[in-house]
């Protein structure tokens, strides 16, 4: 740990001890164990987060999940957690590689294993595969989306073969289910790095393969993440409505509360940006009624919220509405939105909710709406020129030019 601490760079005069580090040890491991301080926390993530030949291993089985988990029963909040992941996440891919770093060495050896003959496939590969694309989607806005391309490139070409390969027929509903978010989440991050054409054979891939399974939610997640990325590379509104109708029609029939509500969210925002508020109104409505039933056993696990759906309200007041409510309902929608992975979806609601007002405005929500260019979602570069944005929102205001949509379908 003294060496991990002069390579992170530390002032030798704040370098721990040996008699130091083993009295806190000590301390860590006795009967009436303490919680390491950030900085102690900091140098055993870095050393637990290497194999002992020296690669990163951050996935599934790993030590560095061990170590995460212990400090978690010691008392150790969910973002700090989460900022410990980010960065060793950071740092394993900030020389381009770290394309393994979520699959320890144990679980390539078992995963190298099945795909070499599928047949061989078990329970545990398909977890791990699942928690790969898990893992990679909570670094959506964390992380540049090239990096997050390479570290889900493993988990969603095994998926592809496992699929396409015999292996045991029990384990297929499970195995199609992680494929169907790892085409899904691929797809996205292909559109966010402008690669249309990939973007459209993903998701056509994940509707392939969610149509074979018996949940129709899972359909209509993948049709709402399609519809956006139609929404914001072609012209006009009529290919994303389709997909949006063909969301709703699933979700419907679904057996997910929380899908429905996005659905329907969705499909107020697509009738408000044509014009037709009543329909709008009447989809928002709809929306609030599946928002307020009981939705804490929902089978898709996902995240959307009343704050979310406030930030689609603000959508629909901004099109076919009154500016001054659509401002209101994007402040409730920031102010809701705290949780470690909100932070991407808390700066577009603060972007959009600039976008009524003045250059001022942009300006004076730089702080919360600026993030990394290379973390946040494409916009219409379009609907933001005529804004204003681009004419006279400053550095500020061609920064948040693609800081993306008010929901991203992503499980």
């Amino acid at each position: 740990m003294i060496t991990i601490a002069e390579d992170l760079g530390h002032p030798r005069t704040s370098l721990p001890s040996v008699a130091g580090l083993q009295r806190s040890v000590a301390r860590w491991e006795s009967a009436s164990a303490t919680r390491p301080d950030q900085r102690h926390q900091l140098l055993l993530a870095h050393l637990y987060a290497r194999t002992p030949a020296g690669a990163f291993a951050l996935g599934a089985g790993s030590d560095f999940v061990e170590l995460l988990d212990a400090l978690a029963c010691l008392g150790e909040g969910e973002r700090q957690l989460a900022e410990l992941r980010t960065l060793l996440l950071r740092t394993a891919t900030d020389q381009g590689g770290g394309m393994l770093a979520l699959l320890s060495t144990e679980v390539q050896s078992g995963l190298a294993a099945a795909l070499s003959d599928p047949s061989r496939a078990d329970e545990h590969a398909v977890a791990v595969l699942a928690s790969v694309v898990s893992d990679v989607n909570a670094q959506v806005g964390s992380l540049p989306f090239v990096r997050l391309q390479l570290m889900l490139a493993p988990a969603l070409e095994a998926c592809r073969r496992l699929v396409a390969g015999p292996v045991p027929e029990s384990l297929l509903p499970d195995l199609r289910a992680v494929a169907v978010s790892a085409h899904t989440l691929a797809g996205r991050l292909a559109f966010e790095t402008r690669d249309d054409v990939a973007s459209r054979s993903l998701h056509g891939e994940a509707t392939q393969q969610a149509s074979l399974l018996p949940e129709a939610w899972r359909r209509s997640v993948v049709h709402m993440s399609q519809a956006l990325v139609t929404l914001y590379s072609t012209d006009g509104l009529g290919g994303a409505r389709a997909l949006v109708q063909a969301a709703v029609r699933d979700a419907r029939i679904g057996g997910s509360v929380v899908v429905r509500a996005r659905a329907h969210a969705l499909q107020a925002e697509i009738a408000a940006r044509a014009g037709q508020e009543r329909q709008a109104q009447s989809a928002l409505g709809l929306a609030w009624y599946d928002m307020e039933s009981g939705h804490q056993q929902d089978p898709s696990g996902t995240s959307f919220t009343a704050g979310h759906l406030r930030g689609f309200e603000g959508v629909c007041e901004l099109y076919v509405g009154d500016p001054y409510v659509a401002h209101d309902r994007f402040a409730a929608s920031a102010e809701a939105l705290v949780a470690p992975r909100e932070q991407v979806q808390r700066a577009i609601v603060t972007t959009d909710q600039a976008w009524p007002g003045s250059a001022c405005a942009i300006r004076d929500r730089r702080p919360s709406c600026c993030i990394s260019a290379s973390c946040r979602p494409r916009r219409r570069v379009g609907e933001c020129r005529r804004s204003g944005y681009g004419e006279h929102g400053g550095s500020c205001g061609r920064g948040v030019m693609r800081a993306g949509w008010q929901s991203w379908m992503i499980t």
